[in-house]
């Protein structure tokens, strides 16, 4: 007959279990996985599939009784940790849009805004443009496997224990939002200097010419423009994409 002890069993529960409990805590705030269209079941199943999968490099667990306090900690931990990861994705899916409101501003197409059923909130149209554009840049150049290959290795430089607040004191979280506006920038500055040099020879036009009417043709040669400029740096967004997702999961390695 097949027999085990109550720490034979725990050995075997409890890795799974704490790895489960932060790649969903990942999931759950991870954009385009994150969102309200995707099934929760489906980030249950590909958690524990992940959870599964990394018992293989993940580092030795003392098992921990499931109804001692410890437990709690634990537990928070892995929440902390996964959420503060789908944060730092998140962030860098926040500097592309911040760079599509600085490119619509500039093209007067701020006003164009709409309600956004994806993210709850309201959205202009440059911005959730860039937002999908960077939703599908992630999935085509293996961003989503760069961040499990992220919270596989945070299981090695965060291993599991009892302290749910080492990981804030040494990462620092808080410092992250700079990151929003440094790649924001960086993403939207040839796009924002080109349409002010258009508008700074329009200004120019309309003082030379002081019967052409700035107003008429003002905003339908801004538009062209930046509907040119756009086109064209869109193949160049991938290079401070990679490298914004890079520098934010070095956080946790």
């Amino acid at each position: 007959m097949l027999t085990f002890t109550e720490a034979q069993l725990l050995g075997w529960v409890t890795p799974i279990l704490w790895a489960f409990l932060r790649v969903l805590a990942l999931l759950g705030t991870l954009p385009v996985i994150g969102q309200r269209t995707v099934p929760a079941r489906l980030r249950v199943a590909l958690a524990f599939l992940i959870a599964l999968c990394a018992q293989a490099s993940m580092p030795s667990v003392a098992p921990i009784p499931l109804d001692s306090a410890v437990t709690l900690l634990v537990v928070l931990q892995q929440i902390v940790i996964g959420v503060s990861l789908g944060f730092a994705v998140r962030i860098v899916f926040a500097a592309v849009e911040f760079a599509g409101e600085l490119v619509g501003l500039q093209m007067g197409l701020n006003f164009a805004g709409f309600f956004d059923p994806a993210t709850g909130g309201q959205a202009t149209a440059v911005s959730r443009f860039f937002g999908v554009t960077v939703s599908w840049l992630f999935i085509v150049t293996g961003g989503h496997l760069l961040v499990i290959a992220g919270v596989v290795q945070s299981l090695h430089s965060f291993p599991v224990g009892p302290e749910p607040f080492a990981f804030l004191k040494a990462a620092e979280p808080q410092r992250w939002g700079a990151e929003i506006f440094a790649v924001g920038l960086w993403i939207a500055l040839p796009m924002v200097a080109m349409l002010l040099f258009v508008n700074l020879v329009m200004g120019i036009a309309a003082r030379v010419a002081q019967q052409l009417n700035l107003f008429a043709i003002g905003f339908p040669i801004t538009l062209s423009v930046g509907l040119v400029g756009v086109l064209l740096t869109l193949p160049m967004m991938q290079a401070p994409f990679t490298m914004a997702l890079e520098r934010m999961l070095q956080h946790f390695q």
